[in-house]
């Protein structure tokens, strides 16, 4: 049996680790990038240990805002795998919390890098492998800032709406080819990118969402594996609220 193959970016840690361990105990294989190559060794233990089926990880250094770098990556994965069956463009940075009168212009521009351009670069070039061997899936990190407005984090917001807008446009254009595009948008999530902030303010957090709890990695994945996986199949140009009831407010 050939197992499907997939590529996290920013796979080590928080969302994009526990989706490599939902994939892999599943029986797919993953790839997992990021910038922080200390973190990797702990990460494939951890996520190796509930492989199925033979599934292997494997860790790729690489900067999502790098598009070179982002296309070696992906010749890397088919060279090794044969091909992308799936991608989830993870990666993200969230840097500033103030209006935008005060915001930093050199932080703003680190996150459209990453959040944007980043995610532009690897979809733009997991969608040409995808072309060439027939199909795939990819599912994209937006959030709950994708979707609303947010006090005191405009500049954040405004790259998860872009990550929202990529993610429709790009689900139209390939509908019909065999690959299908998603988005997920969480909530509140314990995760390292929203640590210091859990710490200064859990209960403030906690009590905007219905559920009035943070949400965990693993329920991120959840959606994010269903989205991958054929029972998905005629979902498209889809964002996924997983957000502890945000959204129906």
């Amino acid at each position: 049996m050939t197992l499907k193959t997939a590529l996290i970016t920013g796979g080590a840690t928080g969302i994009g680790k526990a989706t490599a361990k939902k994939l892999i105990s599943q029986g797919v294989n993953v790839v997992i990038s990021g910038r922080r190559e200390e973190l990797a060794s702990g990460a494939i233990t951890d996520i190796e240990s509930v492989a199925t089926n033979g599934a292997i990880v494997k860790f790729i250094r690489n900067d999502v805002t790098d598009e070179t770098a982002i296309q070696q990556m992906i010749a890397q994965v088919v060279t090794e795998f044969g091909r992308l069956d799936m991608a989830v463009n993870n990666a993200g940075v969230y840097n500033e919390a103030a209006t935008l009168d005060q915001s930093d212009t050199k932080k703003f521009n680190e996150m459209i890098d990453v959040n944007v351009m980043g995610v532009y670069y690897c979809m733009k070039n997991e969608i040409a492998q995808m072309l060439k061997q027939g199909g795939g899936a990819i599912v994209n990190l937006a959030s709950i800032a994708g979707l609303n407005g947010v006090p005191m984090t405009g500049t954040y917001v405004a790259t998860k709406h872009a990550v929202v807008g990529l993610t429709k446009s790009a689900a139209i254009d390939h509908a019909v080819q065999g690959i299908r595009i998603n988005a997920v948008a969480p909530g509140a999530i314990r995760t390292d990118i929203i640590a210091e902030h859990i710490a200064a303010n859990e209960e403030g957090l906690a009590a905007m969402h219905p559920i009035n709890r943070l949400g965990y990695p693993e329920e991120i994945a959840n959606g994010i594996a269903w989205l991958l996986s054929d029972e998905a199949s005629f979902v498209i140009g889809h964002t996924l609220n997983i957000d502890g009831g945000y959204q129906a407010k």
